[in-house]
C-alpha cells in the first residue's frame, strides 16, 4: 500500500509539473512567442491561458505596450553651417511580433539600436536641411512630422511602428550661444521697425485721404450754405421790392420798420427814444395821420 501512494504522490508531482511547464498565460500588455526547437510555432496575441508541449516547446514574452527610446544627445549642423545640440526621445511599439523576432531575434536591445541609428540620420538629415531659425521656430510639430516623414516605412521591416520623435531639448554651444541670440534680437529688431514703418506710411495715407475728404466736405458746405444765403437775400429783396411797389403796403413796413429801429436802439439801461417830428412813429403819438 505505502508502494502504491509513494507511486501515485510520484504521478501526481509529474502530472503538476507537467501541467505546470504546458501552460502559458498571456498578459493584456504582452505577445507570447512558442517555440519549438527554437523556430516560432505561432504567436499569441490575445490574453487568456494557452497550452504548449512540455519540453519540445517554450514560450518567449515580448511587450505590446508603447515603450520608449531616449537617444543621447547629439551635435547636429544646419543648412547655414551653424551647431546645434539635440535631444530626442522615440515612442515605439512592436505590431508584429513575428517579424520583430525573425529580424531582430526578439531583442528590445537590437530594436532600439536600430531605432538609435535610424531616427539619428533621420534628424541629421532634416535638420541639415533646415536654417536655424527654421529648426528653432519648428518646436511646435514642424520638426516631428518631418523627422517621422524622413524615416517612412524603414522601421516596418522590423515590425516596429514609430509612434512619434519628440525633442526635449533643441540648443545651441554654449560657446556661441549669446552671439547667436544677439544677432536673432537684432534680425527680429529688424523686422519690427519694417513692419513699424510700413503701419505708419499706411496710417499716413488713411490721414491724407480723410483731411481731403474733409476739406472737399468743408467746402461743398460752404459753397451750399452761400448759395442758400445768396437765395435768401434774393427772395428778401424779391418781397421788399413787392411790398414798396404797393403804395398801400408801403407806409406799413416803413411803420414797422420804424418800430423794429425803435426797439434795438432801446437796448441797455438806457430807455429814452429821441424822434424827429416827421418820423412815422412820433406821428402817430401826435396823432398825425
Amino acid at each position: 500500500m505505502k508502494k502504491i501512494i509513494s507511486i501515485f504522490a510520484v504521478l501526481v508531482i509529474i502530472a503538476a509539473f507537467v501541467l505546470s511547464t504546458s501552460v502559458v498565460i498571456t498578459q493584456e500588455d504582452e505577445y507570447k512567442l512558442i517555440r519549438e526547437f527554437g523556430k516560432v510555432d505561432r504567436v499569441i496575441t490575445e490574453p487568456g491561458i494557452s497550452f504548449m508541449v512540455p519540453f519540445i516547446q517554450r514560450a518567449d514574452t515580448l511587450p505590446k505596450q508603447i515603450l520608449i527610446y531616449d537617444l543621447a544627445s547629439s551635435d547636429v549642423i544646419t543648412m547655414d553651417k551653424k551647431t546645434m545640440i539635440t535631444d530626442s526621445y522615440v515612442l515605439w511599439k512592436i505590431h508584429d511580433p513575428l517579424l520583430f523576432s525573425q529580424t531582430l531575434n526578439s531583442s528590445i536591445s537590437n530594436a532600439e539600436n536600430r531605432i538609435d541609428t535610424v531616427v539619428y540620420n533621420a534628424i541629421k538629415n532634416v535638420i541639415s536641411s533646415m536654417s536655424q531659425n527654421d529648426v528653432i521656430s519648428g518646436r511646435d510639430g514642424e520638426l516631428t512630422d518631418a523627422i517621422l516623414s524622413n524615416i517612412g516605412t524603414t522601421m516596418n521591416q522590423y515590425g516596429i511602428t514609430l509612434l512619434t520623435v519628440e525633442t526635449k531639448q533643441l540648443d545651441l554651444p554654449s560657446d556661441n550661444k549669446a552671439a547667436v541670440y544677439e544677432r536673432m534680437i537684432s534680425e527680429r529688431d529688424k523686422i519690427a521697425a519694417t513692419f513699424s514703418a510700413e503701419g505708419n506710411s499706411e496710417a499716413q495715407i488713411i490721414r491724407n485721404g480723410t483731411d481731403r475728404e474733409i476739406s472737399i466736405m468743408l467746402s461743398t458746405a460752404k459753397a451750399e450754405a452761400e448759395r442758400i444765403t445768396a437765395e435768401g437775400e434774393a427772395e428778401y429783396m424779391r418781397i421788399l421790392s413787392q411790398a414798396y411797389a404797393d403804395q398801400s403796403r408801403t407806409e406799413f413796413y416803413s411803420f414797422v420798420r420804424a418800430l423794429d429801429a425803435a426797439r434795438l436802439s432801446l437796448s441797455g439801461n438806457n430807455k429814452t427814444l429821441i424822434l424827429s417830428p416827421d418820423s412815422p412813429i412820433a406821428q402817430i403819438f401826435n396823432g398825425t395821420p
